[in-house]
């Protein structure tokens, strides 16, 4: 008879006591049959917590939000957001608690929140619900993001609330754990702007400072700096975005966060032929967040947030956006160094090619594979093998035979090493296709492919054999993908 230890789990409430003025204390909904669906055990040992106690009904009651620990305060946090360009001054967690922050086994704190835990005031017509289908697709997005090393929130479990879901038909609904440096977004200094209070506002950037960007407070103007942190974090993370493929398909300003981890896996895919154009989201009508305008989007939000901060830049609002402006334009050119870097390690090429050999050579090869439909995974993980003599893997993805044929002579000059393409290209990411099968047969109560397919995408760069399917390109029948915010 195996007994489950007592755990306890000690919580702090910093945002809810330093900033009540944007968060509503909540409770979450009850939940009328918890059932775990899957559990990240890992990241339960990086927190901490035994993993066999989450999974007693004491444990499910914490990761459904009717356990509340001690020192926890759950509450719904407050936020504004340009969600599509246009400005909404009031959103906030309409279906999400942050149950308050703990303290890792490394000593780093983070945020542990939930996602479909019920109503709150911010719900609007919302009813605060989720299915069980998107909150797979977060887990196993979010956990392939942070194998490929790209900075992400978490997923620590999905439940299963045994309430259904009412959506364009009757779904099975679910809770997720969700795990983050912080949930501080641009839409909450937005929030904080729109009140008028600048007092609240200084006290939300000291916070956003202690916790994500200590080396600010020494500086002569910590509020400049915070800022051009920001704008760092945000060059690097979505650099790495486009590297890998990854469309967020909603990257609004409430969507962006201070700390530079991806957040909310809504309608978000992985890119296959290579189109910058490419949309997946069914609500981006307009091409919006597509895969290619995702750096400019980024800048975008990031002036949000420089209007947002004006008062704590300088006195003089003219002379506060000045200096703004001084600090947003960096951005382009540490995205396009972050992208120039990872694109440098994605061809295998050393750091003493020249920039004028690598930036044309770069150029020409998006061209031949945007204009060849080439899968963008499959071609740069393939690409090694020509390193090692057989370039008919790459090859055979292009219908311009002698369009590769030349480029490749070009780069194989340049002596690649096949070694490094290889910790940086992935064999396997969540394939959409993949995706689908496993959201369908999870919401059905089969979570055996949702669990191969982790498998395959929490260690991405190892091909292994019996994965072959994971690594492949959906079939010409998939037809054209779409995805859904899930709400």
């Amino acid at each position: 008879m195996s007994v489950v230890p007592r755990q306890t789990v000690s919580f702090d409430h910093q945002f809810a006591s330093e900033l009540g003025e944007l968060a509503v204390p909540w409770q979450a909904e009850e939940t009328p049959d918890p059932r775990l669906l899957v559990l990240n055990e890992s990241l339960a040992a990086e927190l901490g917590i035994e993993p066999s106690w989450l999974r007693s009904p004491e444990g499910l009651r914490l990761l459904t939000g009717h356990l509340v620990p001690d020192g926890a305060t759950p509450v719904a946090q407050a936020y504004a957001g340009h969600q599509f360009g246009g400005y909404s001054p009031r959103l906030g967690d309409g279906r999400a608690l942050l149950l308050g922050e703990v303290d890792d086994t490394a000593g780093r704190r983070v945020d542990i929140a939930l996602k479909g835990s019920g109503r709150t005031p911010f719900a609007r017509g919302g009813d605060g619900l989720a299915a069980v289908g998107p909150m797979l697709r977060e887990y196993v997005i979010s956990e392939a993001m942070h194998a490929l090393g790209v900075p992400t929130t978490r997923s620590l479990a999905v439940v299963g609330t045994g309430r259904p879901v009412q959506r364009e038909t009757l779904l099975p609904g679910a809770v997720l754990t969700r795990v983050a440096s912080s949930h501080l977004r641009v839409g909450t200094f937005q929030y904080a702007r729109a009140t008028g209070d600048t007092d609240l506002l200084r006290r939300l950037a000291d916070h956003a400072i202690s916790r994500h960007h200590l080396d600010a407070a020494a500086a002569a103007n910590p509020y400049l700096a915070l800022f051009e942190a920001v704008i760092a974090g945000q060059a690097q993370l979505v650099a790495r975005w486009m590297l890998v493929g990854f469309v967020h398909g909603v990257m609004n300003t409430d969507n962006m966060t201070i700390s530079g981890e991806t957040i909310d896996y809504g309608p978000c895919a992985f890119m296959e032929a290579f189109d910058p154009a490419t949309v997946y989201s069914s609500i981006d009508t307009g091409g919006r967040y597509a895969y290619g305008n995702q750096p400019g989007v980024a800048q975008w939000n990031l002036a949000r947030l420089a209007e947002a901060l004006l008062p704590l830049l300088h006195a003089e609002e003219e002379q506060a956006v000045e200096v703004a402006m001084g600090s947003l334009g960096a951005f382009s050119a540490q995205f396009a160094s972050a992208w120039s870097s990872g694109m440098r390690a994605k061809l295998g090429l050393a750091d003493s090619v020249s920039a004028e050999v690598v930036e044309p050579l770069v150029a020409e090869l998006l061209s031949l594979l945007q204009d060849n439909h080439v899968d963008h995974t499959s071609f740069y993980r393939q690409l090694s093998d020509a390193v090692r003599g057989d370039a008919e893997p790459a090859r055979s993805l292009f219908v311009d035979l002698a369009g590769f044929d030349a480029w490749a002579e070009r780069w194989l000059t340049l002596d690649p090493r096949a070694e490094l393409m290889d910790q940086v290209n992935p064999v396997y990411i969540p394939r959409n296709h993949l995706v689908e099968e496993a959201l369908a047969a999870g919401s059905d109560g089969d979570l055996d492919p949702m669990v191969r397919l982790l498998g395959a995408v929490t260690d991405p760069y190892r091909e292994r054999p019996g994965l072959e399917r994971y690594a492949e390109p959906a079939p010409t029948d998939f037809g054209r993908y779409r995805t859904y915010c899930g709400t």
